[in-house]
């Protein structure tokens, strides 16, 4: 049987549940490997992926006997089946965050079913990550770096925030990435004060800094990636800036790890921002996976104890509206002595010349 199948139908033992239904799609790949539109129903004696005619052929070329999951085309499924299910249960799982108020009802309703809410059970079986999950995640963030190194180095006079995008998006496509794991972004000059600035046509100029927020996605599994880079000249009155943003990942890189409590992490280094009066517009981080921002959370209101294989982006910045902002992250995987960084690209003053 599939293990990742296995485990939660033992999840669903203990909690006295009979079955489940699967209807967040990233849940849906973490369990069964497949992207395709669909759920995913976990009944007493059989688990049924249900999908439309779109993905039967690419759906049963996927599954494995091994696997023990029954692909089933929406069209042919009737009502008896589905009532079939239902019918031989009592207490149904369900993601409650998933589900339409309009099928909820109906099941409620009309197959006089008890659902329980499951609280999120596989999103937090999703934070450990296990070794080949790791592994995809590393090439995502070699993918994310290597492509980095290469823009910023090819970088022209004329060019535009949106045409650096662009170019960050083709070099993933070309170094073996799905594609993005989120809207890049690239904020030049005063547009880098904005924490999710969107792209614009500003042109890069000589003493601008650039603000870059990237992330590659391969097979799945995603990167974040946070660096800035002068143009032409280091700008000296945004050095001790800089310098603190990149003393405070240090220190959140060392401190979170196996058994540390990140709610007291955190409080650590807000006392060091508000010694320095830089108000915190951001989390310090977040968990990274098959989605780009996953538990844990990393704010000084998070009471959770940390644990190995846990991959966490670490991303401090400080921001002056209007101004300037930085902010350096890296996506880290968590072990007993700290976080090890897997987009391992230098911190150091970055100056770029245009081409």
């Amino acid at each position: 049987m599939n293990p990742k199948i296995k485990w939660l139908r033992n999840q669903l033992d203990a909690l006295k549940l009979e079955g489940m239904l699967v209807t967040n799609p990233v849940n849906v790949r973490y369990l069964t490997g497949l992207d395709a539109e669909g759920f995913l129903i976990l009944a007493p004696k059989a688990t049924m992926f249900v999908t439309d005619s779109r993905y039967i052929e690419a759906v049963n070329s996927t599954l494995t006997i091994d696997d023990e999951i029954i692909a089933y085309d929406r069209r042919e499924l009737t009502k008896y089946d589905y009532e079939g299910f239902f019918m031989t249960c009592e207490n149904i799982g369900f993601e409650e965050n998933y589900v339409t108020y309009a099928d909820y009802h109906k099941y409620l309703q009309k197959y006089q079913v008890s659902l329980v809410e499951t609280e999120g059970l596989i999103e937090k079986q999703r934070i450990l990550k296990e070794d080949d999950e790791i592994d995809l995640i590393r090439k995502a963030c070699l993918i994310t770096t290597k492509s980095f190194d290469y823009v910023i180095n090819n970088i022209e006079y004329g060019m535009t925030e949106k045409d650096i995008a662009f170019m960050i998006e083709k070099e993933f496509v070309k170094n073996g990435a799905d594609g993005l794991a989120f809207d890049s972004i690239v904020a030049s000059g005063k547009n880098s004060s904005m924490p999710h600035a969107v792209p614009t046509d500003r042109i890069i100029e000589p003493g601008d800094i650039i603000q870059f927020d990237i992330g590659a996605k391969y097979k799945g599994y995603c990167s974040d990636f946070s660096r800035v880079v002068f143009v032409e000249e280091l700008n000296p009155s945004l050095k001790d800036a800089y310098l603190f943003v990149k003393e405070q990942q240090k220190l959140l890189a060392e401190n979170l790890k196996d058994g540390a409590n990140i709610k007291e992490v955190i409080k650590e280094r807000d006392l060091d921002f508000e010694k320095e009066k830089y108000d915190i517009y951001h989390a310090f981080g977040h968990g990274v996976g098959l989605e780009i921002h996953e538990d844990p959370v990393l704010r000084d209101n998070v009471d959770t104890i940390l644990k190995e294989k846990t991959v966490i982006a670490i991303e401090p910045g400080v921001y002056d509206p209007g101004r300037f902002g930085i902010r350096i992250e890296d996506t880290f995987l968590v072990g007993k002595n700290g976080s090890e960084p897997l987009t391992n690209y230098s911190k150091d003053f970055k100056i770029i010349h245009l081409k």
